[in-house]
């Protein structure tokens, strides 16, 4: 199969497309043909390695979220056929999505609906993962909170904007003026210039901050939050940071893979809650520019890859 092969770590010369074996089912597992695959932040960290992120062995195939068409069922798979449109997110720890094919737990994906294209599906898979799991079960937002969700147009952030204004919050979000039309046509209540404005001008108002860009950042996100609020983080702070505050929460997300938080969002999706985000979309071989674009950290929506 075809594939893009990270030869070892280091910049977006290192992903080089080629030739690499093809998978094979084994036991509750299914072969998926890759028709698309979604780039995340996580993708291009790993090229580049260092801490949590090196890498062992190489080649390595990168990539988190898919969609596709399931091509062999393996031993005591029932529930799909050869045939079926799915989409799904690698199990923690596993990636492989960046080629043509892949196997993967049949439980852990989920049937692709036809009002949704492959494209559309794979740009949902990872993101909607983690914005239901640090908004819905992690902060446990509720109607009349105030939440405020840093870089609000990307992926993670736009969905999470979605998601916490269909739950009847006041969505506060961050994000470069020319993404204020964007992040306010999702729903954004209040929409801060991170290139102009001090966030932390709006005060202790916020009961849940949503962390998705991390670094220097981090520590404004403490002087938001009203005491017992709840700062919940997907991108890290720097090294040796300590919180600023012992009476509010600092959690990370266990973005656990399931099919239950697929469902959702498609459930979500079929209220009117949340929509598909704006798609960016290159060949398979183009993944190199892909990450350029990514590592760069100003887009908006997600960074798909055609596969077929």
């Amino acid at each position: 199969m075809k594939a893009v092969l990270l030869i070892g770590h280091g910049g977006p010369e290192m992903l080089r497309y080629g030739e690499a074996p093809d998978p094979t089912a084994g036991p509750g597992e299914v072969v998926v043909d890759i028709h698309a695959a979604s780039v995340n932040a996580a993708d291009y960290k790993v090229r580049l390695g260092g801490g949590r992120y090196s890498l062992s062995r190489f080649p390595h195939i990168l990539g988190r979220d898919f969609s596709g068409v399931v091509s062999v069922i393996g031993p005591g798979v029932t529930d799909f056929t050869v045939g079926d449109a799915v989409f799904g997110v690698t199990d923690q720890g596993i990636e492989g999505a960046y080629a043509e094919k892949i196997a993967i737990i049949a439980a852990i994906i989920a049937r692709k609906p036809g009002r949704l294209s492959h494209a559309e599906a794979a740009a949902l898979g990872l993101t909607s993962l983690t914005a239901l799991t640090a908004i819905e079960d992690t902060a446990q937002l509720k109607a009349g909170q105030t939440s405020l969700i840093q870089g609000g147009a990307g992926g993670v952030a736009g969905f999470g904007v979605q998601l916490a204004k269909h739950l009847g919050a006041t969505v506060i979000t961050t994000a470069s003026a020319s993404n204020h039309p964007y992040v306010r046509s999702l729903g954004a209540d209040q929409v801060i210039d991170y290139n102009a404005e001090d966030f932390t001008a709006i005060g202790p108002i916020c009961d849940v901050v949503f962390d998705t860009v991390g670094g220097s950042v981090r520590a404004g996100c403490y002087a938001v939050l009203k005491p017992g609020g709840k700062l919940v983080w997907i991108a890290p702070a720097p090294e040796g940071f300590h919180p600023s505050r012992n009476d509010v929460q600092t959690l990370r997300p266990n973005v656990i893979r399931d099919r239950a938080h697929l469902e959702r969002m498609l459930v979500l999706l079929d209220a009117g809650a949340v929509r598909p985000p704006t798609i960016v979309r290159y060949k398979l071989a183009h993944t190199a520019e892909a990450h350029r674009v990514s590592e760069a950290r100003h887009l908006q929506g997600k960074l798909v890859l055609e596969v077929r």
